[in-house]
């Protein structure tokens, strides 16, 4: 996983993971001893067909030359300070009315598509909503532009190499949005901030980046198999967003399934049906962030008014059981 083989902390975790443990060699019943330090002691082997899980471990993740505990060890304080920067961002967004929405996928599902979609769409649905984007991608300003010609503002993260965004990275970029003269970077109340990550299904799941909710897109082109193929992704997710529902009638695939598959991985997770191209289900994905943006009233009498509400719906529903 990215957090250890380097791309996290510009290579000082493949240096540390590659240099540690090499010196201990290991038989293999043969008499034969190998002169790498590999454990596979956490590796499953399936007795049937005799695949692999390099995933059964305490880490989850096998790197050469290095220890389940070490690799455990190293993941923790690479993820723990960059928490330490979500959660100054998370501040840094509250402190300026901004909600921030990490908006993940593969590559190819249509996340650009739907932010250009989405922000033409909230012009005329909710024009008083200031909306930014940062953009994430390996190379290119290619989703940028795009995003700018809306005439929303827009910064590019190219990540060389690594395979996500992290906390200090968009930390960078917010501070890009103010250090320009856009009126769009989120100073009223009720902005909303796309953080559109790099396309990968598997480790931007892990990374905090101080976002209000991650948003999973998997678009009907992919396979409906997808939430249980790369679990952590959709475990992590408040929402599944299923784009490109108008080739449906091209396609082999069985929506319900792709559901359900979510759900046993995230029982919570709310789904939306929606077509970019077309506008097909794009009021319920506005009314979902809406939802985000409206005011929040949390003095001690909503707060009371709101319990007193559930303690009614509760005794309600105890009489319902009774009865």
């Amino acid at each position: 996983m990215c957090v250890v083989c380097g791309c996290a902390d510009g290579g000082d975790g493949a240096t540390q993971a590659h240099g540690h443990g090499h010196e201990e060699g290991h038989g293999h019943g043969d008499g034969h001893a190998h002169e790498h330090g590999h454990d596979h002691g956490h590796v499953h082997v399936d007795p049937k067909h005799g695949d692999l899980h390099f995933g059964a471990g305490a880490a989850r993740v096998s790197v050469p030359g290095m220890s389940q505990a070490r690799t455990v060890k190293l993941e923790a304080d690479i993820l723990g300070e960059n928490r330490r920067i979500a959660r100054q961002n998370r501040g840094h967004f509250q402190a300026h009315g901004v909600t921030a929405l990490n908006l993940l996928s593969s590559p190819g599902s249509g996340k650009t598509t739907l932010l250009c979609a989405t922000i033409e769409a909230l012009k005329h649905r909710a024009p008083h909503v200031d909306v930014a984007v940062i953009e994430g991608d390996q190379q290119t300003s290619f989703d940028a532009d795009r995003i700018r010609a809306t005439g929303a503002p827009a910064v590019q993260v190219n990540t060389g190499k690594g395979c996500h965004l992290d906390a200090p990275m968009v930390a960078e970029a917010f501070g890009q949005l103010h250090g320009h003269d856009h009126h769009h970077h989120g100073d009223a109340a009720g902005s909303l901030l796309f953080i559109e990550n790099v396309g990968n299904l598997v480790c931007p799941a892990l990374w905090d980046l101080g976002e209000a909710a991650k948003v999973v897109v998997l678009s009907v082109t992919e396979g409906e198999d997808k939430p249980l193929k790369y679990p952590d992704m959709f475990a992590a997710a408040e929402l599944m967003v299923l784009n490109k529902v108008d080739l449906l009638p091209h396609l082999r695939f069985d929506v319900q399934r792709c559901i359900d598959m979510a759900r046993r991985v995230n029982p919570t997770l709310q789904v939306l049906q929606l077509s970019a191209t077309t506008g097909q289900g794009m009021d319920a994905w506005l009314d979902w962030l809406l939802e985000w943006t409206a005011p929040r009233d949390a003095s001690p009498h909503a707060l009371r008014a709101r319990v007193a509400a559930l303690e009614a719906e509760l005794a309600q529903a105890r009489a319902a059981l009774e009865s």
